[in-house]
Order: C-alpha cells, then sequence, then structure tokens
C-alpha cells in the first residue's frame, strides 16, 4: 500500500490502518527541522503521506524582502508586506470603492501559474496530492479591505455577490485547465478562513447567502471530475461543518484545539468528513515539554484517529517559535 492507498483508505474508512501524518513549517523552522534530520527535503526525507502543491503566484506564499522588498503586489493587485518568518499581510486593497467598474481581473490561463505542475505531479504518484488552487472570501477580504467588505455585505450586498462571482468564475477556470491538462493528483485544496479564535467572522447566515452558493460550485466541480476536496478554514466554524460536509467535504483542517472542541467534531461529524489537524500550536507545541507533546499526540491517534477519518497536524503551520526539540518530539511520535 502506497501512501496515496493510505490516505484514501482512511477518507473511506477501509480497513484498519495507522493513523497518518502531516506536518508543514514556516521557512525558519522548516530549515532548523532539515538540517536536524540530515538535509533535503522534509517531507521526502521523512516520506510523509500527504503532498501539497500549488500553482505560481507572483507572490509565493513566503516572499524574502531580501528577494522582493519590503512590499511585493500580487497578480490581484493587492500590496503585501514580506518579511523573513511569515507570509506577510495584505497591506493595501485593489478595489478602494465598492464597484468593479474599471477593474480587470487576471486571466487565470496565464502559463506562469502552471510551471512545474506537471512534473510535482508525476513525482508524487505514489502521494495523497492536493493542489492549492486559491481563495474564495479570504481573496475578496484581500482585494476590498476586511472592515470595507463587512460594510459592503450590509450597504452594498450587490458588490459583494459580484465579487465573489467572478472569484469563484476564476477558480473554476484554473480547475478546468487542470483537468484538461489530465494531470495526477488526488484532491483540490481550497484556503478560505471563516472563523476567528472564538466563533465565526461572519454570521452564518451571512456565510450562507454569500459564500455558500459558490463554494458549492467549486465542490461540485472537484468532486465531478473525481477529485477529493480539501478545505483549510482557521478559527470557530463549527456552525457550519455539516453544511460543509452536505456539499461535499473530504478533509477539513486544520481543526484548531484552541477554537473547537475537536473531540465533539469527532462525536459529531466524524464519520462523514476526515478530520486534519488538532495538535495544539498556540500553547504546547511553543512551550510544552517533549513528554507533554509525546502524549498528546498518542491520545490524538487514540482518541481522533479510532475508526478512520483523522490525520495528524498540528492546527497551524509550525512556526519558528517552536524549539526545535518539541518539533521532533511530534514528529517522531506521530510516526511510531
Amino acid at each position: 500500500m502506497n501512501n496515496r492507498e493510505w490516505i484514501h483508505n482512511i477518507i473511506s474508512r477501509k480497513g484498519d490502518h495507522k493513523v497518518p501524518y502531516s506536518f508543514s513549517f514556516s521557512p525558519a523552522a522548516r530549515r532548523a527541522v532539515e538540517e536536524y534530520y540530515g538535509g533535503g527535503d522534509i517531507k521526502e526525507t521523512l516520506n510523509f503521506p500527504i503532498r501539497t502543491g500549488s500553482l505560481v503566484s507572483i507572490k509565493p506564499q513566503y516572499a524574502d524582502p531580501d528577494v522582493y522588498g519590503n512590499s511585493v503586489t500580487d497578480e490581484f493587485g493587492v500590496v503585501w508586506s514580506t518579511n523573513k518568518i511569515d507570509r506577510g499581510s495584505p497591506i493595501r486593497p485593489c478595489l478602494h470603492e465598492p464597484s468593479l467598474a474599471g477593474y480587470r481581473f487576471p486571466d487565470p490561463s496565464e502559463r506562469y501559474r502552471f510551471e512545474g505542475i506537471g512534473d510535482w505531479c508525476r513525482r508524487n504518484t505514489e502521494n495523497f496530492t492536493v493542489l492549492w488552487v486559491g481563495d474564495l472570501w479570504e481573496r475578496a477580504m484581500f482585494m476590498r479591505g476586511m472592515e470595507e467588505l463587512f460594510l459592503d455585505i450590509h450597504i452594498h450586498p450587490g458588490f459583494v455577490h459580484s465579487l465573489l462571482r467572478n472569484l469563484t468564475d476564476y477558480l473554476l477556470e484554473t480547475m478546468k485547465i487542470l483537468f484538461e491538462k489530465k494531470l495526477e493528483f488526488s484532491s483540490i485544496g481550497l484556503s478560505d478562513d471563516y472563523g476567528t479564535q472564538n466563533a465565526m467572522m461572519l454570521s452564518p447566515s451571512c456565510w450562507r447567502e454569500f459564500i455558500k452558493p459558490y463554494l458549492s460550485e467549486i465542490y461540485t466541480y472537484a468532486k465531478t471530475n473525481g477529485r477529493n476536496m480539501f478545505h483549510h478554514s482557521c478559527g470557530n466554524i463549527v456552525p457550519i461543518v455539516g453544511e460543509l460536509i452536505e456539499m461535499g467535504l473530504d478533509i477539513l483542517h486544520p481543526i484548531q484545539p484552541e477554537s473547537m472542541d475537536i473531540d465533539r467534531l469527532k462525536r459529531e461529524f466524524g464519520n462523514d468528513v476526515t478530520f486534519s489537524g488538532g495538535l495544539n500550536t498556540q500553547q504546547l507545541l511553543p512551550f510544552g515539554t517533549e513528554s507533554e507533546i509525546r502524549a498528546e499526540v498518542r491520545r490524538l491517534k487514540r482518541d481522533m484517529g479510532k475508526g478512520g477519518g483523522y490525520i495528524l497536524e498540528p492546527g497551524l503551520t509550525v512556526q519558528a517559535d517552536v524549539p526545535l526539540k518539541n518539533i521532533v518530539a511530534a514528529i517522531e511520535e506521530a510516526r511510531a
């Protein structure tokens, strides 16, 4: 059984399998852990069963200021700050008024976006592969600004629908190109946050009105083309988990234990969706002891992994503030 089959069996709950694992790192944390394990790509060195790839962007996820300067503009026209430890922040939106008049969306078929994707897919045929195609609600916030977009929901709802319609079409066209290339990959990945630490950032009713219809189109298109649907949303999104499942969600990531009762999620939805995440990154990983971390990893494997439908992973990307010994403890206990 290869890694791809392993994850598919976990999703479909076929057989009694070891709990799989996945780890992602910020650049500084990644360099430290790769040096510890002898160099090279850590996912290859330790044979992580899940591999994630993404389309090429003018602004990479981690834009080094030594390369890009203090800011960089992405293909949508949003200006981002840069730094050496994280992805930076959107500091200047591209839509200064609640209107798309005069704005031109980027061309989803630009050749640079797909450079290297075919080779990446071919190298990873034995693994479960997730291709990130972009974001929807998050992208709208980057383009308009968070405060302005929340005001637009109430004052200019037609503009919000128009913006999300265009962004959905951009994502669907991106997916169409990937499918037409007949690339071999396992899952479409969408990164779209709806939660804060304690609650959803917008009411469930607003989510249903403004986001759900477009999200459903994306899910449906992925599923009808034989791909799983992998959705990343930080924060507390308990009120909509059932609806995501009804739309066809296969894997929900990263189920932050600081924001949600993940054991309750397992009890209520564990037969219908696979959870990926659950390891505390705000307190346990940076400040806990190695023995505490190992004990929690064992608990997650036992409780969340019961009956399948679980992939052990930190609740967010491992940051530079996590001591190397704690990262190693989590990885080694996950692999045990």
